[in-house]
């Protein structure tokens, strides 16, 4: 694009400062991108307008106006400008509509295997195409309906999958994968979150740990990340009756290093369900504390985070000599000596001296590491 060419202003998008390709109107009267403005919203969970800073309404969030004509003339001036290396705006697609969700998620339920995956891998380009195409997707009862495609394929291996007459080497995976990939690219909203955690009396909790249990790699990293989500926003009542399988399933997850962003969300789960006493076992500890100093400075803060929350709410005397015995104690004090972060070390030096009278003159701890042991507070 030529520099020489003044732009006029009013084709720019206010938050990008960039051209808008899909210009659509907002309640107060401001034009943005229609990306723009739906990461704003959506991605970024805001709901004031970005330049007047006015609430939204809430049409906004499932309805933004297109600007057909500012459209129009943003594709008018770039046409005339062509000689100037200046390239048309191509028409956008509309959005998806409520109805027309409606009838996919119908298709899929009545499919065959095989068809019922074409639908899913369908509506995940559908959901691809834009914020709003995620958020419609969930008001038509998709969040629901994949945790059913989940629940009922469990047990379901991809080579079930294929009738003798489909040629199709794409549908490698089976409808339980898709749906679970779609609930994690869909970015579930935090109502729809909460509805998760207890979708059928806990069923759909369940079925993320049995995937964890025998699933792909990539299954199994879609489970974590969902549940870090999920228990992000779960109500302490669900939080206090999960099944002692999905600890022992997390705690699988940090030993075989699936990669660093399901090592980090499985440690964040276990940060938020940590906090409650029932949550807490020896082998989690053990595990737990093996992350500080070997993964990033944020899991040695993550890590150090879920020890804290053990060492304040579940530090029965038992627990409090498992610390010791399993050498929690003295990562803890490692982590002091070392650059393992300004916030873990923070932490570590908090539990070490709210189990002082316990830990400190102990044997178990390494005199080498005896000297970094804080003074009571």
């Amino acid at each position: 694009m030529d520099n020489e060419i003044d732009v006029p202003p009013f084709f720019l998008c206010p938050i990008s400062l960039e051209i808008m390709k899909d210009p659509v109107t907002v309640s107060t009267g401001i034009t943005y991108d229609r990306e723009s403005i739906e990461t704003w919203l959506f991605s970024a969970k805001n709901n004031t307008c970005p330049v007047t800073k006015q609430q939204l309404s809430s049409s906004d969030f499932s309805d933004l106006t297109p600007n057909h004509t500012l459209r129009r003339l943003i594709q008018s001036w770039c046409t005339i400008n062509a000689s100037h290396g200046i390239q048309r705006i191509p028409t956008p697609k509309p959005p998806v509509n409520r109805n027309q969700i409606s009838k996919l998620l119908k298709d899929a339920s009545r499919s065959t295997t095989v068809n019922q995956i074409k639908c899913l891998r369908k509506l995940k380009s559908i959901a691809s195409g834009s914020e709003t195409n995620k958020r419609c997707m969930e008001a038509a009862g998709a969040v629901d309906f994949l945790a059913s495609v989940v629940n009922n394929n469990i047990d379901c291996s991809s080579s079930d999958h294929h009738d003798d007459d489909d040629d199709d080497e794409a549908l490698k995976n089976s409808p339980s994968d898709e749906a679970l990939s779609m609930l994690y690219n869909l970015h579930v909203s935090e109502a729809g979150l909460k509805n998760l955690i207890g979708f059928k009396n806990g069923e759909f909790v369940n079925s993320l740990t049995r995937i964890l249990q025998k699933g792909t790699y990539d299954s199994r990293a879609y489970a974590v990340f969902l549940l870090k989500s999920m228990c992000e926003v779960a109500e302490p009542v669900h939080l206090l009756h999960l099944r002692t399988e999905l600890f022992v399933e997390l705690v699988q997850v940090l030993k075989d290093q699936i990669s660093h962003k399901a090592t980090k969300a499985a440690l964040h789960a276990l940060i938020q369900i940590s906090s409650w006493g029932r949550n807490s076992h020896g082998a989690g500890l053990a595990i737990v504390s093996k992350k500080i100093l070997r993964v990033s400075t944020m899991a040695n803060d993550r890590a150090v985070r879920i020890l804290l929350s053990v060492a304040k709410f579940s530090a029965t005397p038992v627990v409090v000599q498992e610390m010791l015995k399993l050498g929690v104690v003295a990562k803890l004090c490692l982590s002091l000596q070392v650059d393992s972060g300004s916030k873990t070390k923070e932490k570590a030096r908090e539990i070490l001296k709210i189990h002082a009278k316990a830990w400190k003159n102990s044997p178990c701890i390494p005199t080498n590491l005896a000297s970094a042991y804080p003074a009571f507070a």
